[in-house]
């Protein structure tokens, strides 16, 4: 949203050619806020007359509209809350990855059992008929 100065010469009185051409000049934070805020008031009122249920939409927008002004300073504040939030999920991982090793490895010592145990019963039945005696 840009904002035009006007400077006027005192000749510029007696002589209105002799006003100069206005030049951009850019508007600050709380004046940019106020006409954002003026806009969305007033497409919210329009939005209202026409159909209510545009209503969360137009909530939704007006968050978006207004977040940048406001996420720096939230940001701030929140980095401390979000790094220790980061250190414990960390922390809950690797417990959660030793963890899980060593199910698995108790798995395979379970797995590796039983595969010997069949391997005997297997060797065992193979023996057996060559053991016993002929009639």
């Amino acid at each position: 949203m840009s904002t035009y100065k006007l400077h006027i010469d005192e000749d510029a009185v007696a002589a209105p050619e002799a006003a100069v051409a206005s030049e951009p000049v850019p508007a600050s934070g709380s004046d940019d806020l106020v006409g954002k805020t003026a806009t969305i008031a007033v497409v919210a009122a329009g939005v209202a007359l026409f159909e209510v249920a545009l209503i969360p939409g137009m909530v939704i927008g007006v968050a978006a509209a207004l977040a940048p002004n406001f996420l720096p300073k939230v940001g701030a504040r929140m980095k401390p809350m979000l790094h220790t939030a980061v250190r414990g999920a960390y922390k809950v991982g690797n417990k959660a990855r030793s963890a899980v090793s060593e199910v698995q490895e108790q798995f395979h010592d379970i797995a590796a059992e039983v595969k010997a145990e069949q391997v005997a019963e297997a060797h065992q039945a193979h023996q057996a008929p060559a053991a016993a005696p002929k009639h």
